[in-house]
């Protein structure tokens, strides 16, 4: 599989990674010889990337990625994550670093290869943990800079999620070295310009920013939580209710938008709208990564040959680009 250089760091990254997370749910309520198989594939088919989560399953994801995994580490490369709640904030720093060191144990390692800040910015209406950018520069980096001063991780980042003005400060502050993006073939904003009236968050081409300060992209929502299939049909390992993130106001909405794109289906220039929404992503020279979450095997090798099929055609594109305008009222 295709390798893209992550950023100013000195990982090379398939460009297809390995997603731990509940939306799929394989690696959260998965039988432990699948997620073992899973793995397995993606090591032996070129994909070195895993990101993790300690809120995936409530430990359960980081568990069993580092179980799957085995003893044999080499050239694999792994991202987990600290969402910082209201109870952290008495002890800051030790809480952070109690929940990096926990990850370590259960993921068997003496250190990871990205540590993510997994934290709404600026966005008092959502409740995962809002905080605004100052508290992150100020309060929470020092803390995220010592543990890479230790060797406990080696580069550090951000989830992407929140205002378009906060996210857009920390990619320009020069303390980050990854941060994931909402992209995908409903929320375009991160990678072009969008209309005026167009429905969901303007992301200011978020990934032309990272881009240009050198910061690596991990897209993620890749499918928009499934939206992307156009089907309300969830298999019942994944999440079963999937919040929308920066697109419509539902997920039905979503999939209303998802099938404008299948006259692209119908002229052969993707097998089925899951392979054209990874392309789309490939497709962006910017990118770093696309991350797509699993609940079989089977998804993890078709999104595996659609990402070895490389970038659509610039017929393809233009026409995806006038469907996206026309979601502007």
């Amino acid at each position: 599989m295709q390798t893209r250089t992550f950023g100013r760091t000195a990982l090379e990254l398939s460009l297809l990674t390995f997603g731990c997370g509940a939306v799929g749910g394989l690696m959260t309520k998965g039988a432990s010889s699948d997620q073992d198989r899973a793995v397995a594939w993606a090591r032996d088919n070129g994909i070195n990337h895993f990101d993790t989560a300690p809120s995936y399953g409530n430990t359960a994801s980081e568990t069993n990625l580092g179980r799957a995994l085995g003893p044999n580490r080499d050239n694999i490369f792994i991202s987990t994550k600290v969402g910082v709640t209201e109870e952290y904030q008495s002890n800051l720093a030790g809480a952070i670093r109690t929940s990096l060191e926990a990850s370590l144990m259960r993921l068997a390692q003496d250190h990871v290869d990205i540590f993510q800040l997994h934290n709404t910015l600026e966005d008092p209406s959502d409740q995962r943990g809002n905080l605004s950018a100052d508290k992150v520069l100020e309060e929470i980096v020092p803390t995220f800079e010592k543990l890479r001063d230790e060797g406990k991780t080696r580069y550090i980042g951000f989830t992407a999620k929140g205002s378009t003005e906060a996210l857009h400060r920390l990619m320009r502050s020069n303390k980050f070295d990854s941060a994931q993006i909402f992209y995908n073939l409903v929320v375009p904003s991160a990678g072009r310009t969008v209309p005026n009236g167009y429905p969901g968050q303007d992301y200011e081409k978020l990934l032309t920013t990272a881009h240009q300060k050198g910061v690596g992209s991990i897209a993620v929502r890749v499918l928009a939580g499934g939206a992307l299939s156009a089907s309300e049909v969830r298999h019942p390992l994944g999440n079963q209710n999937v919040t929308p993130i920066g697109s419509g106001r539902t997920y039905a909405e979503d999939i209303a938008r998802a099938l404008k794109f299948q006259p692209l289906i119908d002229a052969g220039h993707a097998k089925n709208l899951p392979e054209l929404a990874i392309r789309y992503g490939v497709s962006n020279s910017n990118l770093s990564t696309l991350e797509i979450g699993i609940a079989t095997i089977e998804e993890l090798q078709n999104a595996a040959v659609a990402v070895n099929k490389g970038p659509l055609s610039e017929e393809a594109l233009t026409q995806i680009f006038k469907i996206q305008d026309g979601f502007a009222s």
